[in-house]
């Protein structure tokens, strides 16, 4: 779940500049025009011509309606009045408008909400909403942590986001979704009145920053452009090994990556630094980091119902294509995986649903391997509940070594005011059947927290203790000396739980499957600089002993 980097999960930090409006809050002020004097002051000058006098009124109107754009000191309950400018579209929208409130000086609110510490935000269903037609979030939006009227009073930083291109889990920086500048200013739910926020700005495309040993593969995918009926493309950024140029002949391994929740193929660009912890550091192979993004979340590369055929479309359209253009060796015993959290899961789900595939895989901090213990969940026992436990307490979610500090419910609500693309809805994306109405069946009762025994058993298929244990007779011999997954025992999302039943499955199995679990490493300190380097060790012996040509 969380990330290094972008690698590990979380929010990505925000950057920008803010705009505050905090000087049209306090009053009525002098406007000065470009050579520094005050319209009140050259108004009030008696030899000032009526034209000038009217000049001046009308500069001061129009500077007065430009900053009611942003806000307005309305006395009443706060509301929000959501304008869309015709730059950002042109014709009308219909989707989901939000709000998100940060504190000032921490970036914009648009890239939230922090998983460890969310701000309030907002949300409501717009049907057919015209340009410069206004858009009202108020007291029947839906809101996170609670309604608008809940919202401690203080100074905040405010922001819209229009969710035009849902093609992806972000909403605040995904390219084609559009914003209002973020202001300031101080909020009181029962006074504030109405706050004016108008979209008029359009996220870009980000541009991959290629270089010598960074390029960027982007390749449109037929599988997945027929299951969603849209273009749909299949990324990765590789990083060629340094000595990459100097035998052309030469041919290489790959080392295939996947970024957890949150991160992409532009993390090429930080791993090709000798200093990055992410594995498998700077070896004698060619590296391609993987894009898992999906509309619905991380897609961990499982095909499924709801994201298409990603596994069937990694194996037989990119991963072809990227050997086939940087001169690999392109066969099962010189490609290898890894990733961390939902890339460790992603990673181990490819090895296991792939066996004649891949060489073999090091998973680091793997999301729930085993749904017996889905971050303290059983999600097959009867009665069990994802909001609280036996004993009728909150369920945790993540910690801060013993302590806990996020828990299901509210995370779970927060998603859902989120409307997509979230981590825990990412898992119904992934692992649920589709509904009716075209949506993955929710697995748990969004208000009481029930677990549906109907979905949980669906879910078997893709639980990788079950899968190996009940297909052992097949897959054990095909994966002996590929598996290898590493967690710390104080795992940050409670995954280690999981990882231990696996190794206890697969002891009894009799597989020789390496499992560690770390004592005392959660799941960012697990990944230190020792353990890079020890996969990427591990990978470069397992493919000399099959290629001691190379």
């Amino acid at each position: 779940m969380n990330k290094i980097a972008r690698f590990m999960a979380g929010n990505r930090s925000a950057r920008g500049t803010e705009v505050t409006m905090d000087s049209w809050l306090e009053g009525p002020r002098p406007t000065v025009l470009s050579d520094g004097t005050s319209i009140c002051a050259r108004s009030s000058s008696a030899r000032q011509s009526k034209t000038v006098r009217i000049q001046a009124r009308s500069i001061a109107f129009a500077t007065l309606a430009l900053s009611l754009v942003a806000t307005a000191r309305a006395e009443g309950p706060l509301r929000f009045e959501v304008t869309f400018d015709r730059s950002v579209r042109t014709q009308p929208f219909t989707g989901r408008m939000l709000v998100f409130l940060g504190m000032p000086g921490q970036g914009e609110p648009r890239f939230g909400p922090n998983w460890f510490q969310p701000k309030p935000f907002f949300a409501v269903e717009v049907k057919a909403a015209k340009p410069d037609a206004p858009i009202l979030i108020g007291a029947g939006a839906i809101g996170f942590p609670g309604p608008l009227a809940t919202v401690p009073a203080g100074k905040y930083s405010v922001q819209a986001v229009m969710d035009l291109n849902p093609t992806s889990h972000e909403i605040g920086a995904n390219a084609g979704n559009a914003y209002s500048k973020p202001v300031t200013l101080d909020i009181d739910p029962k006074t504030t009145g109405v706050v004016k926020l108008r979209v008029d700005t359009l996220i870009k495309e980000r541009k991959f920053p290629e270089t010598e040993r960074v390029k960027l593969v982007d390749l449109p995918s037929p599988l997945l452009t027929k299951f969603h009926r849209r273009p749909v493309h299949l990324r990765a950024g590789v990083i060629l090994p340094v000595d990459y140029d100097k035998d052309p002949n030469r041919r290489w391994p790959v080392v295939y990556v996947i970024p957890g929740f949150g991160g992409d193929h532009t993390m090429a660009s930080f791993m090709a630094n000798p200093d990055s912890p992410i594995p498998p550091g700077p070896i004698a192979a060619i590296v391609a980091v993987l894009d898992p993004d999906a509309p619905t979340g991380h897609h961990v590369f499982a095909d499924s119902v709801n994201n298409g055929p990603v596994g069937q479309a990694l194996t037989t359209e990119l991963i072809p294509h990227i050997e086939k253009t940087f001169r690999a060796v392109g066969k099962p015993d010189a490609r290898f995986l890894t990733g961390h959290s939902s890339g460790g899961w992603s990673s181990l789900w490819l090895q296991v649903a792939y066996p004649d595939f891949f060489g073999g895989v090091w998973s680091t901090s793997p999301d729930p391997v085993d749904f017996r213990d889905f971050q303290k969940i059983d999600l097959y026992a009867p009665g069990e509940n994802m909001f609280k436990d036996r004993e009728g307490k909150p369920r945790p979610l993540a910690r801060m070594g013993t302590q806990p500090v996020v828990f299901y419910k509210p995370f779970s609500d927060m998603e859902t005011v989120l409307g997509h693309g979230g981590q825990l809805m990412s898992f119904e994306a992934v692992f649920s059947p589709r509904g009716a109405d075209g949506k993955p069946l929710e697995l748990w009762d969004r208000k009481t927290g029930e677990i549906h025994p109907t979905v949980a058993k669906a879910w078997e298929k893709y639980d990788i203790n079950l899968v190996l244990e009940r297909n052992w007779a097949t897959l054990g011999p095909k994966l002996k000396g590929k598996l290898h997954v590493i967690t710390g025992g104080l795992d940050t999302f409670y995954l280690e739980g999981a990882v231990k039943l696996l190794k206890e499955t697969l002891a009894r199995l009799g597989s020789d499957a390496a499992v560690e679990v770390e004592p005392g490493k959660d799941h960012g300190s697990i990944m230190t600089r020792e353990l890079r380097d020890r996969i990427g060790r591990e990978m470069m012996e397992k493919f000399k002993q099959n290629h001691p040509e190379l």
